[in-house]
């Protein structure tokens, strides 16, 4: 795999992530890394291990399910409309194909039960989930954020090994002369329902600079706008937990929505560096009015 490969295909996972409800066609993605359509999808098999139709329609479906688990008030066409589906007969068959049932009833059967089964396969999350279970979320400010340029290395799997990308993007930033203290993760998966194994992280550092050469380390913008922040602190473990209690209690209370676009953590102190596995850290969930 090249380096200009892999940046590319990184070009075209951001604006995936970016236009969920735009054209993602394979003729318009092939325009975004510069390659012909067929070249396009041959490279991404290769590198994602999966068809860009396949990646496309699965990172929407999952933005659909999250929708419908914390948005109880929003129609289902509309969040068919917001995850790239014109038609509600489409959605409904390609919704049902991947979870077993319609959108209706997915919503009914997610009802006051966000995260008590979430965290089974690890032991320290499950952990950490019993232990902040009877806490309360501490209050959120409603901050407009900017946006962030970073560099980033993208990551498959929740869990310990997130490590390794850390290490990565610290090395990198030690060999070009960088700052290594504007440490963002963003949580692309709900892991409420998408194996700890199969959720999207991705490891950035904030850059003054743009970078000269891009390979396993790209570059991106994280997008501002508004954001409900939280602050917390815990050891390996808990954080995931919080974050479920975030979107199980506090949205669906709160009148707000949440967009389709990743949630951020700033690192105070990174759990998956410090030795003592602590964390300290503010989340960032991007929300709406409307």
């Amino acid at each position: 795999m090249s380096s200009i490969d892999n940046a590319r295909i990184n070009d075209v996972l951001y604006t995936i992530h970016r236009e969920l409800s735009g054209e993602l066609t394979g003729r318009r993605l092939a325009s975004v890394a510069a390659y012909s359509e067929p070249h396009l999808h041959r490279t991404f098999n290769r590198i994602m291990g999966e068809s860009l139709h396949a990646y496309v329609r699965r990172v929407r479906l999952e933005q659909a399910a999250n929708m419908l688990m914390f948005e109880s008030d929003r129609p289902v066409v509309h969040i068919a409309e917001q995850c790239g589906y014109q038609s509600l007969s489409s959605f409904t068959r390609v919704f049902r194909e991947r979870f077993g049932v319609a959108p209706g009833q997915w919503r009914k059967q997610r009802q006051g039960n966000h995260t008590q089964s979430a965290f089974l396969d690890d032991d320290e999350i499950r952990a950490g989930f019993e232990h902040i279970a009877e806490l309360s979320l501490p209050d959120p400010e409603l901050i407009d954020l900017e946006s962030r340029h970073v560099a980033y290395v993208r990551h498959l799997g929740y869990g310990r090994a997130i490590k390794q990308p850390w290490q990565l993007l610290q090395a990198w930033c030690k060999a070009e002369g960088r700052d290594f203290s504007q440490q963002i993760g963003l949580h692309h998966s709900n892991p409420v329902w998408t194996p700890l194994a199969e959720c999207r992280y991705v490891a950035c550092v904030g850059i003054d600079r743009s970078l000269q050469r891009r390979g396993v380390v790209n570059s991106m913008t994280i997008p501002g706008g508004l954001h409900a922040v939280f602050r917390f602190s815990g050891v390996y473990g808990e954080l995931l937990p919080w974050i479920g209690k975030v979107q199980s209690e506090w949205l669906p209370a709160s009148g707000l929505k949440m967009l389709p676009l990743p949630a951020s953590i700033n690192y105070h102190r990174n759990h998956f560096l410090d030795p003592e596995n602590v964390f300290d850290v503010t989340f960032n969930l991007p929300v709406s009015i409307y």
